[in-house]
């Protein structure tokens, strides 16, 4: 006896796969997704790596102000003690490796624009700091900052013992 409704294999007739041009479109939007990938790697890394360079860079040229500061009034025209060139590293414990910073050190008298009562016992000192990023490439740029500041001649290096 045969039932209504009976189940029998349904045959596809047509498409059984995708043609050659949806495979090449789909192969050129995935290789296209792969480029942006990688090329948003590595812009990222790039900027984290001049993020660190630029904190490095603020980090001494801070501590080369600090120590200025805390020099007294004829210590700090001195260019034994407060070198007007100097160089530090990326990582100051390696030796030959990361980026090299080289700086300058000026004092120069006060600005005119100080009143004359105070120009006469204040010095403006400007810490400048050079490096190059990606030294040796096509692609190196030298980078700078600078930091400039006021020291007076009855400042805080005659409160520190």
């Amino acid at each position: 006896m045969r039932l209504k409704g009976h189940l029998t294999p349904v045959r596809w007739v047509g498409k059984d796969a995708y043609t050659l041009a949806e495979a090449l479109i789909a192969v050129f939007l995935l290789g296209t997704l792969t480029l942006s990938l990688f090329g948003a790697f590595s812009t990222g890394l790039g900027v984290v790596q001049s993020a660190r360079e630029n904190m490095r860079a603020t980090q001494i040229l801070m501590q080369k102000m600090e120590a200025v500061r805390l020099l007294t009034w004829n210590q700090s025209t001195n260019t034994t003690l407060a070198t007007t060139n100097f160089t530090e590293r990326y990582d100051p414990l390696s030796t030959n490796s990361g980026t090299i910073y080289r700086g300058t050190y000026v004092a120069e008298p006060a600005p005119s624009a100080l009143p004359a009562a105070y120009r006469s016992s204040m010095r403006q000192v400007t810490m400048t700091l050079y490096w190059t990023n990606n030294p040796g490439s096509a692609r190196a740029r030298v980078q700078s900052r600078q930091m400039q500041s006021l020291v007076a001649r009855y400042g805080i290096q005659n409160y520190v013992y």
